[in-house]
């Protein structure tokens, strides 16, 4: 499947959900692992807002990506974010969306106001 890259310059990126594993079967526990590195994968949620529009998303990042000092409801850059598209059949039902992926997560600062003054 194809890979889309996600310019993140002009959105706001807020934390809505703090790193936890993810888990690749629910009824063992697996925690899932990324496939070339063999590196434990974490998910965040987060709040993408761009052009007075936002959407909640779940982005998979390597544990490695996990910077220090994420606190839940501030801004956080992306690093490398892509998205890509999937499909599935499950218990007979097809299944699509897309799954979300960045190299990194880290604090960052909210974006000036446009026409503020200092």
């Amino acid at each position: 499947m194809r890979v889309i890259r996600v310019e993140t310059s002009s959105a706001t990126v807020l934390l809505t959900e703090a790193p936890e594993p993810k888990i690749r079967d629910r009824q063992t526990g697996e925690i899932a692992k990324d496939a070339n590195s063999g590196e434990a994968l974490m998910t965040i949620g987060v709040v993408y807002i761009e052009d007075g529009e936002s959407s909640l998303i779940k982005v998979t990042v390597p544990e490695s990506g996990v910077t220090e000092g994420l606190t839940l409801g501030a801004p956080v850059s992306l690093v490398g974010l892509v998205a890509r598209p999937w499909e599935s059949v499950f218990n007979g039902q097809q299944r699509h969306g897309i799954a979300f992926r960045a190299a990194a997560v880290a604090p960052a600062a909210f974006p000036a106001a446009v026409g503020a003054s200092a």
